[in-house]
């Protein structure tokens, strides 16, 4: 199937999700004339929110289930990143000779201009946003998108030839592009940590995917790897592309220059920024332009973000730590005198939490948890130390109040979950904005 023109084309999407992603994709091809169907394990309940903004759009849906003849009579199915590749309606589609797409696979290929990609465990958002304020200091048309609560899709209409594209890039929207045997021009990879070892089968198979970010570049593309991780450092080997490094430790000097623009918290942040810095070196902007972005940058929500001081305590939203190493690197972004009380906990993606323990060991005053499977794992682990531990609670304001309860000036209350949130909350973001809410009530 060509994909160019999808006019009367049946189009099954499977996974409406809440993150938006699903939400744009049904928009795009519903725009596009296509006949589309729509349909998630969720219940229309649970999915208020999204079919909320596809309202009016002539779109079938079918929830709470999925029907083997929906991947049968249909034309094409666009699978969303959260659904697996071992799904059996899934391979129902492969059998009939159904193709099936990602909204990534097809930007790929309908996107007229080179892409700057970013994917590693942690980190990629800060950076992708970065990059994009760095760029958009020199260059008039500058796109953000990727794994950033909508569909590439919906962005398609705003690219043409002056345009530079910077995309988020997961290692679930990675596999996409294997079909296509593609990958961005540019492409730059964080690091590499455990994570998604629910959905893998181990640590490998997730490195394979983020590999694809790379796997097939050409020799005048190029790839930007982080010196200080050993993993990504290796990849070079496998490069066929120019290979550019950064790296706290490689670019010491660099970073000795910069470190008093920064306004981050952490000394990942560090790494972020010379990540950045090294796609806005490529791309030619300038020192004191990069320094004006650096100045005014406090961050994206959800990751380590000031929510409010109240009598001397700062509330800080990290909602975005959902693996144990980004709690780690949340902790060690604060001064080690300083009273910390956590809010941690969640569902657990098969991780081992046993360093995150010994750290909590060291810099909390007190650990509030989060229902979840997780949870147990993480408690667990705390049996022996000395630290306070309360709860787990399955509400957030609950938990906020037995933070505040427990605090006093110049502690701060982080909530930094180690884990994901599904159970308790829909996505992380909606358990960082109930954080929030709490806060502004306290």
């Amino acid at each position: 199937m060509k994909l160019k023109n999808f006019k009367d084309k049946k189009v099954t999407i499977i996974g409406l999700g809440l993150h938006g992603g699903g939400v744009g994709v049904a928009k795009f091809f519903s725009q596009q004339g296509a006949k589309v169907l729509v349909t998630d394990l969720r219940s229309k309940e649970e999915l208020k929110e999204s079919l909320e903004k596809l309202k009016g759009k002539s779109i079938k849906y079918v929830l709470n289930q999925h029907r083997p003849e929906d991947f049968i009579n249909t034309d094409l199915v666009i699978k969303n990143p959260a659904v697996s590749d071992k799904s059996k309606y899934l391979q129902i589609a492969k059998e009939h000779g159904i193709p099936i797409e990602t909204d990534i696979g097809i930007f790929f290929e309908l996107c007229p201009v080179p892409i700057i990609g970013i994917t590693g465990s942690k980190g990629k958002s800060t950076v992708a946003t970065l990059i994009a304020k760095f760029l958009a200091r020199k260059y008039p048309k500058v796109v953000l998108a990727g794994n950033i609560r909508t569909s590439v899709l919906r962005k398609l209409k705003k690219i043409d030839k002056e345009t530079l594209v910077v995309l988020e890039l997961s290692s679930w929207q990675l596999t996409g592009l294997r079909p296509h045997g593609k990958s961005p021009h540019c492409s730059l990879i964080t690091n590499i940590l455990p994570d998604h070892l629910n959905r893998y089968r181990n640590i490998d198979e997730y490195i394979e995917d983020k590999k694809l970010i790379f796997k097939f570049q050409k020799s005048k593309d190029i790839l930007i790897l982080n010196h200080d991780d050993k993993i990504v450092r290796n990849f070079a080997k496998e490069a066929k592309s120019e290979v550019i490094y950064y790296g706290r430790e490689y670019e010491a000097d660099k970073l000795a220059e910069i470190r008093n623009e920064i306004q981050l918290n952490g000394e990942h942040n560090l790494s972020n920024v010379l990540a950045a810095m090294a796609v806005a070196k490529l791309y030619n902007v300038s020192d004191k332009s990069i320094k004006k972005v650096l100045r005014k940058f406090k961050g994206i929500e959800g990751r380590l973000e000031l929510v409010r001081i109240i009598k001397g305590v700062k509330y800080i939203n990290d909602t975005t730590a959902t693996i144990p190493e980004a709690t780690l690197a949340a902790l060690n972004s604060f001064p080690s005198n300083k009273q910390i009380i956590l809010i941690a906990g969640g569902s657990d993606k098969n991780l081992d939490f046993s360093q995150l323990a010994k750290m909590i060991d060291k810099r909390v005053k007190s650990l509030i948890l989060l229902e979840g499977t997780a949870t147990a794992k993480l408690q667990k682990e705390m049996a022996k130390s000395r630290v306070e531990v309360v709860g787990p609670f399955n509400d957030m304001k609950q938990a906020v109040s037995q933070a505040q309860a427990r605090a006093e000036e110049k502690d701060i209350v982080l909530l930094s979950p180690a884990a994901a949130s599904f159970g308790l909350f829909r996505h992380e973001f909606e358990r960082g904005e109930r954080f929030n809410e709490a806060v502004e009530n306290l």
